[in-house]
């Protein structure tokens, strides 16, 4: 139980994750580089160890036997560095799985409360949590309040205050007071299971200019091995002709062999050739970098599903955003209705049948036992179905009436029709998000162009994206016509990223280059999206491209520094 590292036959590292019935590749991908290390290491140490052996017959040969001791102890020392940088860059994944509970207390029916193990908690189970305790379960809350501080998951500081009704979430801590929630998901579909599911997924992908270094890798060591002993057999034949030569680059340089026997200056020449060629720098450099962008990434709120993400969004032109909960906070209210209160409670219980942020504005406004029949939502146009026996749609205006004066607030109007007649509308508002200014400002300083593409009404839209400062605005549009906005960019030549939380979205965020999901958006927008803001809007679009562009930079730092190392000393190990 909890993350112990297995290190296999090779040296392949596998990270074993309590409760998965698969093995997780953070570490896997480094595996088949770690075995071409092993066996420089192995033929050069065995060959040193080799000559101690021959040096005590007849043989005119110098023991290398300290020098193939030499080489395991410097290998292994590295080996210890290497799995301390690892351990210290998964640092993000064990905070994660050390807040995860291993027990729960649930009230059973005659309010006796029992502690059971996390993995015996169901669905719909009521747990009940005491302050200073981490809530084990996702769930809403049906009695109490209580300060909740969700920092580890969400990067937030400042406890949320949360009473019945409201929604918890595993691994988050009870500062104040004794609450009772209702699970809704336990096991791996919890949100904290999620997402180091996500981050452990991202660590042990490979993304494309990595596959440049494998492929170097590959070739590398049958290569190294050849001019390993095409080195050997040089100096072992050859050396008569190069007597002068050492003596006067040994009067020059103090680490010039001072071996003169042909039979141990060509075995000294394959050691040195297969020991200073050993390829961990090239196998380290990608998958190190990545480990800790993906990690630094999580830190600010940004779960990278799909480590190519990281490489692509270094590029990125053009960022489109959805305006509902995206720019917006995605927690509208009803700020003015006029309708006929006869017909509110069928429009609530319709909404209550959708995911839709605008949806869950109208499903608040007060209960309902109401049933819907037929039941129809249609995306970018809202939702329809059958109360009573009477049709109701409920959705986009058709322009029978002015809405202006609510539209140019930026606010959003829904339309009510009973029986295919109009009978009224509802306005709906939802706040700024406040990052959302600054991010765009931050966008617009990397030279990315910030576009808003919306089903809302031009002039709602536009209200929006002026306050934030948006100048390219489509709106007024279908779920289709996202894409096709998104392919319109990329067909000028831009890397696109597109940002969305609804269903309306998710063939738009496949479509993109990098597809960013908010965290509260629909299931659907976060499956089909490469990274999910798990905390905030806009600002952290920004902290991904900053961070995409750094991890990138260390990356070509790294593999330059590789291949500028081996070039230099190959050479000079065949050189003896």
């Amino acid at each position: 139980p909890g993350f112990p590292l297995i290190e296999l036959t090779g040296g392949a590292m596998v990270l074993f994750v309590a409760g998965k019935d698969s093995v997780k590749g953070a570490w896997i991908a480094l595996s088949h580089f770690h075995a071409n290390m092993d066996v420089l290491v192995s033929l050069g140490s065995l060959a040193a160890l080799v000559t101690a052996l021959l040096a005590l017959g007849d043989l005119e040969i110098s023991s290398f036997g300290a020098i193939g001791s030499m080489i395991m102890a410097i290998h292994l020392t590295g080996r210890f560095i290497e799995s301390y940088l690892r351990d210290r860059a998964s640092k993000e994944i064990r905070s994660l799985l050390k807040i995860q509970a291993r027990e729960a207390r649930i009230i059973e029916g005659d309010e006796k409360e029992l502690s059971v193990p996390i993995e015996a908690v169901k669905e719909g189970t009521i747990v009940l949590v005491y302050p200073g305790e981490r809530i084990p379960v996702d769930g809403e809350i049906i009695k109490g309040r209580a300060a909740v501080d969700e920092s580890m998951i969400t990067g937030e500081s400042i406890p949320v205050g949360k009473e019945a009704g409201m929604t918890v979430t595993a691994g988050s801590l009870d500062l104040t007071g004794v609450i009772t929630i209702r699970v809704s998901k336990t096991g791996e579909d919890t949100f904290l299971s999620q997402m180091i599911s996500l981050i452990q997924e991202a660590q042990g992908a490979k993304i494309p200019i990595q596959a440049f270094a494998d492929r170097v890798t590959n070739y590398f060591v049958p290569v190294i091995v050849i001019l390993a002993v095409i080195s050997g057999l040089f100096w072992y034949f050859g050396i008569s002709s190069f007597y002068s030569f050492l003596d006067r680059a040994g009067s020059l340089l103090p680490w010039v062999t001072g071996l003169r026997e042909p039979l141990s200056i060509g075995f000294f020449a394959f050691v040195t050739t297969m020991v200073i060629a050993c390829p961990c720098a090239l196998g380290l450099a990608t998958p190190m970098a990545l480990i800790t962008g993906t990690g630094a990434a999580s830190r600010e709120g940004v779960i990278i599903r799909n480590a190519e993400a990281i490489q692509t969004a270094r590029d990125i032109g053009v960022v489109i955003l959805d305006k509902t909960g995206t720019i917006t906070l995605g927690d509208p209210s009803v700020v003015h209705y006029e309708l006929p209160h006869e017909d509110l409670g069928p429009v609530i219980a319709l909404e209550k049948n959708s995911n839709h942020p605008l949806a869950k504005a109208i499903s608040r406004m007060e209960e309902t036992d109401l049933e819907v029949e037929d039941l129809e939502e249609i995306a970018g146009e809202g939702i329809r179905g059958t109360v009573n026996g009477t049709d109701y749609r409920v959705g986009k205006p058709s322009g029978e009436m002015d809405h202006s004066h609510h539209l140019n607030k930026g606010r959003t109007v829904v339309e009510v029709r009973k029986g295919g007649a109009l009978r009224g509308y509802l306005v709906i508002e939802d706040p700024i998000r406040e990052d959302a200014l600054e991010g765009i400002q931050r966008l617009k300083s990397e030279d990315i162009l910030p576009v808003m593409a919306t089903g809302d009404n031009e002039n709602t839209a536009r209200a929006v994206a002026e306050r934030v400062g948006i100048t390219e605005v489509f709106a007024d549009i279908m779920p289709e016509e996202k894409l096709d906005i998104v392919r319109r960019f990329q067909s000028g030549g831009k890397k696109v990223l597109m940002v969305g939380d609804g269903m309306n979205d998710a063939a738009a965020l496949k479509g993109s280059d990098v597809g960013v999901a908010i965290g509260s958006g629909t299931e659907l927008a976060i499956d089909n999206a490469d990274v999910v803001i798990v905390q905030g809007g806009v600002s952290r679009i920004a902290d991904l491209v900053r961070i995409s562009r750094k991890t990138f930079s260390v990356i070509r730092q790294n593999l330059f520094w590789a291949f500028a190392y081996n070039i230099i000393a190959i050479p000079m190990a065949m050189a003896a």
